[in-house]
């Protein structure tokens, strides 16, 4: 196929004279969005719009005989095609592709007219519209369109399915008269060594049995070729090749099993969208949230809320092992029955278009949150099973008790409020236990967290999502737990803050990792990982008195030093299902009373009690048992106030003193992988993460991302530092967004986008006060 993403024509105000030709647009690249948006306050009415799109594709003469077709892969949300002034049909789905045959509307040898219609409108008339969403929906021809052109008779569609780990199951659609031809299969590893081909004649169905092929899973995601080719007399007409992986999902009543190994779900939900342009992002960006998940959150799922997703965050998500639970568009809301049987239609064409990636493992049939209708229901999840036999269904409800028609009961689980049980019971939620659960969303818009929010609240935040994870993992009863969400999104006025955002993220919009990332960034032992909740600064709490702290971490423990002399290791206590639980750090006294003062054994474990208590409660507030022990200590060893006081002075308080400088190790295997310091700060700097450097720029645009911080000399996070940045660049790149952004919670961020040539480019990101960093670029063509 041809990409047709340069070259186009647009128009926000759709005409007929625009179809025609008798009215310009404007010269745009695919993806496209039909409003840069604000990061804030976003007015949906802004991409709310009937807009067109034209460009025209030279067909030579030699093309005549054969059949042509152009596809969509995204256009919300309903879109009108014209060939040459010819209606060719209508989409009413922005989230699945649009394949239209042109045929008979192309000339040879001459220009041909590509025109698009598109009401990007939340219209009630198709999902998910009609009532209330908590998520925008932009609107533009945001994927890829594609021109492809066929014999008379081709193969229109190939699926490789693997029942088990030795058999593929390849199901062919020809589209045409096939007698005299003859099909060859080809199966091949990602070195193309060939494991398996044979030749018959046209069928539906070949079955191959391959022997010592490698299982896909997330740790070992291996990939295969399955290559078809339509043959006349040796000669090959027509080839397809998909890309698939030898893998099984089974399920028990408990349990998810991938390949015959039971594996708990641990996932995060995502939505499709950047900051500035909505969906409209190209290949690299889509695959670069494969990689955050994966590789920054060590997740291994994901669910793609609320609709299905780019095909190039699913390759990457095939390619890197990260499983997948799509589901159809829509949130909430059930329209009427023209509405429904577009829902139905969404079904089949998401199954159909998706059911070749590997790391799919679940079809979401109902729409999310919405209320049981049963012969709505019944249809959605017999198509799905109809066009994919070899997966299971569920459907995103909060209902519990909930009528349950598929195979997997998935529930968003909003119970846990900080004090109680962080997960439901099985019985109380399912009608079926012989069913498995999921939990599909938890935490979200129970707890919002900001990036700016105080200490206390990030690690509130966090500690909820270790709570339900560790809940659904110990307990037993749960497949899997998927938390809400990757990140924050805008959304409509109904919901969010008041700037239109919810602040529902593990991370901001633009990436940059929150607290609670680092929950799921430590349930491995691939990298180290040791992240502290405290900036150690005792204005950022209620009294001053720093309780308790927490540090996530993979580490085996925690030691703690307090001006480079120790205090006292910690380990991770009551996180039974977690495979790191978080370190709860409550003691800052630790050793060191009874090191430098000339105290007995008794005197110092007295005097570290109560140093400990006063820093948990504050003086004022020093509970009944310490203001005993404080007597007692008095009268036993005749200390005086005023020593008392220099202790508390010297060990607690510190006012006056010299800065304090905490450092945290992770020890792991008796060695330290990982430290953090904390200590008074006053020198910033920029830190700056590049997604890729290295652009492509050809039948598409790229764009890469600049994740942006401001950090101390410790290269901790300066959250309250809320201070402008700007951006320039040179070279044939030009800043998507604003050319001044402000760091909120310490953390910012921008995108560059290749502007049709090639050659060097840099970006400079410049904070008054501090050193400007320059990001450099190199861009290639073809």
């Amino acid at each position: 196929m041809i990409r047709l993403n340069n070259d186009w024509e647009y128009t926000d105000r759709w005409d007929p004279a625009f179809l025609a030709g008798k009215e310009a647009g404007c010269t745009v690249r695919l993806p496209h969005t039909v409003a840069e948006l604000p990061l804030h306050c976003i007015d949906p009415l802004a991409y709310q719009k009937h807009v067109g799109y034209r460009r025209t594709l030279y067909l030579p003469a030699e093309e005549a005989g054969r059949r042509q077709f152009l596809q969509f892969d995204g256009a919300a949300h309903i879109m009108t095609l014209y060939v040459n002034g010819t209606r060719i049909g209508t989409h009413r789905n922005g989230y699945t592709a649009y394949r239209a045959e042109i045929t008979d509307a192309v000339k040879y040898g001459a220009d041909n007219v590509i025109a698009v219609e598109l009401d990007t409108t939340e219209n009630p008339e198709v999902p998910p519209f009609g009532f209330a969403i908590d998520y925008l929906t932009y609107g533009g021809l945001y994927r890829d369109v594609w021109f492809d052109s066929r014999s008379t008779v081709y193969i229109e569609d190939v699926y490789a399915a693997t029942p088990d780990l030795q058999t593929c199951i390849v199901e062919v659609r020809i589209d045409g008269d096939p007698e005299g031809y003859e099909l060859k299969l080809t199966i091949s590893d990602e070195d193309g060594f060939i494991i398996y081909e044979t030749v018959t004649e046209p069928v539906d169905t070949i079955s191959a049995q391959v022997d010592n092929a490698k299982p896909w899973d997330p740790d070992h995601p291996d990939l295969y070729q399955c290559t078809v080719d339509l043959r006349r007399d040796g000669e090959v007409i027509d080839s397809v090749t998909n890309t698939f992986g030898f893998r099984v999902i089974d399920w028990s009543e408990d349990a998810c099993w991938l390949n015959g190994k039971e594996i708990f779900i641990r996932g995060l939900n995502r939505h499709q969208c950047w900051p500035y342009v909505g969906y409209a992002v190209p290949e690299e960006l889509q695959r670069e949230d494969a990689r955050i998940l994966k590789n920054e959150l060590h997740v291994n799922a994901v669910r793609t809320s609320h609709y299905p997703q780019s095909h190039y965050f699913l390759d990457e998500c095939d390619r890197i092992g990260l499983l997948v639970f799509t589901e159809i568009p829509g949130w909430q809301h059930i329209g009427d029955e023209e509405w429904k049987t577009q829902a139905v239609i969404n079904t089949k064409e998401m199954v159909g278009q998706y059911r070749q990636h590997p790391s799919i493992f679940l079809w979401g049939v109902r729409i999310n949150e919405s209320q049981d209708d049963d012969p709505f229901y019944g249809r959605t999840n017999a198509m799905a099973h109809l066009v994919d036999p070899y997966r299971a269904t569920s459907g995103v409800r909060y209902i519990e008790k909930s009528s349950l028609l598929e195979d997997v009961y998935s529930f968003n689980d909003f119970s846990h409020d900080g004090k109680t049980p962080p997960v439901k019971r099985k019985k109380d939620v399912t009608p079926d236990m012989d069913k498995p659960l999921i939990i599909t969303e938890a935490n979200g818009h129970m707890y919002p967290t900001k990036p700016f929010d105080d200490v206390l609240h990030r690690e509130e935040h966090a500690l909820r999502h270790a709570r339900v994870l560790n809940g659904a993992m110990v307990d037993g009863e749960h497949a899997g737990c998927f938390q809400w969400c990757m990140f924050d999104y805008p959304t409509h006025k109904d919901f969010g803050s008041g700037d239109r955002i919810c602040y529902h993220g593990v991370m901001d919009s633009f990436r940059n990792p929150k607290l609670a990332a680092a929950v799921y960034a430590s349930q491995q032992d691939e990298e180290p990982v040791l992240e502290i909740s405290s900036t150690m600064d005792i204005g950022d709490y209620p009294g001053g008195t720093i309780k308790e702290l927490y540090a996530f971490t993979n580490a085996d423990s925690v030691n703690l030093y307090k001006n480079d002399e120790f205090v006292a290791s910690f380990t991770s206590e009551g996180w039974d299902g977690l495979i790191h639980g978080p370190v709860v750090i409550d003691d800052l006294v630790g050793e060191l009373p009874a090191k430098h003062e000339n105290f007995t054994p008794e005197q110092a474990e007295l005097i570290h009690d109560c140093l400990c208590a006063m820093g948990r409660y504050g003086l004022a507030a020093l509970p009944l048992q310490y203001k005993a022990k404080l007597g007692y200590i008095m009268a036993r060893y005749h200390m005086t106030f005023a020593e008392g006081a220099e202790l508390y002075s010297k060990y607690v308080g510190n006012w006056g003193g010299e800065a304090t400088r905490w450092r945290f190790e992770a020890i792991k295997n008796g060695k330290a992988v990982k430290t953090v310091t904390k200590a008074p700060d006053t020198y910033l700097h920029l830190d700056i993460r590049a997604s890729h450097t290295e652009l492509l720029d050809w039948e598409c645009y790229d764009m890469a991302a600049l994740r942006i911080r401001i950090v101390d000399r410790y290269n901790n996070q300066a959250v309250y530092a809320q201070l402008p940045v700007s951006f320039s660049c040179t070279g044939p790149i030009e800043i998507v967004g604003p050319a001044v952004a402000v760091l909120e919670g310490g953390s910012t961020g921008t995108y560059i986008r290749t502007t049709g040539q090639t050659g060097e480019a840099s970006v400079q990101v410049s904070c008054e006060g501090l050193a400007p960093v320059t990001i450099n670029f190199s861009i290639r063509g073809e």
